[in-house]
């Protein structure tokens, strides 16, 4: 029997217990919430249901009863669908996941504070930690989606204000794997991918104890090298209107967006609601909507300063 149909005769049959009922009707809740998990994941990582379907080798049909909530899947699939975005089975099951241990400790153990010993701790934080958040501060790294306005800001910011170097990750992975970015992603998928971001982020902080980075709006999905960003530069989300992203992306020659346009509007605004709690998590965050160029260097500095001081 459909699960489906044991939730109907869970309630409405009277015979059928109140402890069944529950179970029954919680099976709903959690293949729903599970649904809606994978969906959001899928959208972080700014994927199609085609391109999940494939990378977690199942069919498009079966991924989309999955996200609306029906049917039954087995856990092998599962595992695939956790892989195809690169979080473990516990992160596909849980949103809380996605807080470490540590910071749920910290943060429990924090409330549990009177408010009076707050301002020591803060004290002592920035007493013992506070040369790591100086070091943090040498590098300054704008994230977001295309067409924000990074690198043009980026490059400006390095040259005329810090005079320290200006680095493009997405360039930098092409050079350490000559190949183009599409490329990369057609031979080793997203995951495969990831993880060469990830490994190209560590070397370019590495040699670079000052600098200004242009990282690519993905980064986010992934929460370890997401993390390790935050923890080693000061981070800027420079963000935009959806039709102003989009207007800039076609103005530096992107026909594929001039191509689908309509389809490229509403994949974009998916994948902007599904990253905005994600981008929020930087130190500073700069509106560039219907600012031009100058204005928005302008407001960059002036953010920076007031920050920095």
């Amino acid at each position: 029997m459909a699960l489906h149909e044991n939730i109907h005769r869970a309630v409405t049959d009277p015979k059928v217990a109140a402890a069944d009922r529950a179970i029954l009707v919680s099976e709903e809740d959690f293949l729903l919430s599970l649904g809606k998990r994978v969906r959001e994941l899928r959208n972080r990582r700014g994927m199609t249901r085609k391109m999940m379907a494939h990378e977690a080798d199942l069919s498009e049909r079966h991924l989309a009863q999955l996200e609306a909530g029906e049917g039954n899947i087995s856990i092998v699939l599962l595992r695939r669908i956790a892989a195809a975005v690169n979080v473990s089975l516990a992160e596909l099951f849980s949103r809380d996941a996605e807080e470490s241990v540590e910071m749920r400790l910290i943060r429990r153990f924090l409330e549990r504070l009177p408010a009076h010993r707050l301002e020591d701790v803060v004290f002592r934080l920035m007493r013992d930690f506070g040369h790591q958040e100086k070091a943090r501060r040498m590098r300054i790294a704008l994230i977001g989606l295309r067409g924000a306005g990074k690198s043009t800001l980026g490059s400006r910011l390095s040259a005329e204000e810090m005079h320290i170097p200006f680095v493009e990750l997405d360039r930098e992975i092409e050079k350490d794997t000559g190949m183009p970015l599409a490329e990369i992603i057609s031979l080793y998928g997203q995951s495969g991918y990831r993880g060469i971001e990830r490994r190209t982020l560590e070397r370019v902080l590495h040699e670079n104890k000052r600098a200004v980075l242009s990282v690519g709006g993905g980064v986010v999905s992934e929460k370890e090298t997401y993390d390790y960003l935050l923890s080693n530069c000061y981070t800027v989300w420079v963000k935009a209107q959806p039709d102003e992203h989009m207007s800039r992306v076609i103005a530096q020659g992107d026909l594929r967006a001039m191509a689908g346009n309509d389809q490229a509007m509403e994949d974009l605004r998916r994948i902007m609601e599904a990253r905005e709690p994600l981008y929020r998590k930087a130190d500073m965050c700069l509106d560039t909507s219907g600012d031009s160029v100058e204005e928005s260097f302008t407001k960059l500095k002036v953010a920076l300063q007031a920050n920095f001081e």
